[in-house]
């Protein structure tokens, strides 16, 4: 099978990005650039990020999950510890997230190391989730092969008579992590594929480098 997808076209003409917008702090830069993607209204799940690890296999591999939150540090999501890739960050905690909002013309690449989160902020997080994600992370072993949907919808009806009128702790094979970065660059399409792209690479004394990329 064979499909010729050359003839496929898009001008990106919305926006620039020049060193006079940029500011000395690449966080600060997100922050701005995420607020603006929430108030185009034109992304479903602006804070989905594509999270590249690499696996026990050597292969890289890459998922999208959910952001949570960003403070100056970094970049915080949730996910089981038991998971690919939570044993593919415990041999190797350095990862690539990225985001892409389309709509914008916009990317963001970010590498970083990633850390758990403290017990207690992942306490805090999982108590806020809705309880049927609560028993989503106790009925699933994230990763494993399972022989049937049917075996994951019976453990998630046994759990709920188990825990019927309980509350529901985390399980401690399941929290959070923070990605630390030490490098960003923003993407920002333009005309005849002379796209803007501006790096920050984080120096030993913790001051940001930055570099205007060839597209």
């Amino acid at each position: 099978m064979q499909q010729d997808l050359s003839n496929y076209r898009k001008t990106y003409q919305k926006s620039q990005l020049t060193e006079a917008e940029i500011g000395d702090n690449p966080m600060q830069l997100f922050q701005q650039w995420f607020y603006e993607v929430e108030a185009s209204d034109g992304v479903d799940e602006p804070n989905a990020m594509t999270v590249a690890t690499i696996g026990l296999d050597g292969f890289p591999k890459s998922r999208v999950v959910l952001m949570k939150r960003f403070t100056h540090e970094g970049f915080i999501f949730y996910t089981n510890y038991k998971s690919e890739k939570g044993k593919a960050i415990a041999v190797n905690p350095n990862l690539c997230l990225s985001f892409f909002w389309p709509n914008l013309e916009r990317q963001v690449i970010i590498k970083g190391t990633a850390e758990k989160l403290a017990e207690n902020l992942s306490d805090g997080y999982f108590e806020s989730r809705p309880r049927g994600s609560q028993l989503g992370a106790l009925v699933s072993e994230q990763s494993e092969p399972v022989t049937s949907r049917d075996v994951l919808e019976e453990r998630l009806q046994q759990l709920e008579k188990e825990y019927d009128g309980q509350e529901i702790n985390r399980p401690e094979h399941w929290g959070g992590y923070l990605v630390r970065p030490v490098s960003l660059e923003f993407w920002q399409g333009r005309p005849n594929r002379l796209h803007d792209r501006i790096r920050f690479e984080l120096q030993e004394d913790y001051d940001w480098k930055i570099d205007r990329l060839q597209p």
